[in-house]
Formats: structure tokens, sequence, C-alpha cells
């Protein structure tokens, strides 16, 4: 059995590939348009160029997205990614880059539990909890 994320970005989809590409190294596994649908029923004409569906690796995990109905109101409540790194460098890196455009809100410091942990939520609301694995 497997639970992966998947995140309706509500038309900013494919600027969300592009900044988790270059924030967290992400790779495209897969990604359709709407326009490559084989039910053209379901796809409006004005959004045939929104992402039907993507799926990005993130170092060893998978997260798949959609531009969803590309209603422009992506709400992100209640959930959070939590993403594990190596050492306190690349959280500060990490957290840097997921920070840009968005909202820390809880900058990254020491806790009991690691030498590294931070919250932010990034510039599409999607909220991140950056930690340094604990030893």
């Amino acid at each position: 059995m497997l639970v992966q994320p998947y995140l309706c970005y509500e038309g900013r989809c494919e600027e969300a590939v592009e900044f988790y590409k270059g924030t967290l190294g992400a790779t495209v596994i897969m990604m359709m348009r709407f326009r490559d649908s084989p039910d053209q029923s379901m796809c409006p004409t004005d959004q045939k160029e929104k992402i039907m569906h993507a799926s990005l690796r993130i170092g060893e995990s998978v997260i798949m997205a959609s531009d969803g109905r590309c209603s422009g109101q992506a709400k992100f409540e209640g959930i959070a990614l939590s993403l594990e790194v190596a050492d306190d460098a690349e959280a500060k890196a990490r957290f840097a880059a997921l920070a840009a455009g968005g909202q820390i809100t809880m900058p990254l410091m020491p806790t009991f539990w690691t030498s590294s942990f931070g919250m932010v939520n990034d510039k599409f609301g999607v909220a991140w909890m950056v930690s340094v694995k604990a030893d």
C-alpha cells in the first residue's frame, strides 16, 4: 500500500512544477495536458493547455499534481508536506528556496528533536515542514 499526495493548483500547476524543479530538484515522471485526454468532453476549450495530471519525483517521494478545475482558488488547508534533508546546509537552502514568494510560519531553527526544523508556506500556499533527518 502507498499513500501519495495529490495537489490541485487550480490553474498554476505548470508554474508549480517549474518551481519545484528549481527549488527541490524535482523531476517530471509524467505530465498530461487536458488536450491529450481521450475524452475531450471533460475538457473546456479554454483549458486545453492546462495540466490534467503530473507526477513529480522529489528525492525518494512522488507527488502528483493537476490544475484541477482551473478555478484560480487553490486551497491547501490542514495539511503540510514534510521535507526531510541530510544536513543543516541543505535544510537552509531548501527552506530559503521554498520561502521565496511565500510565507515563513516558523523560522528554521534547532529543536530538541533535530538540528534544524522550520515551517513555510510556498508561493502557492502549500505548507512545508523542513527538517534535518535525526540520527
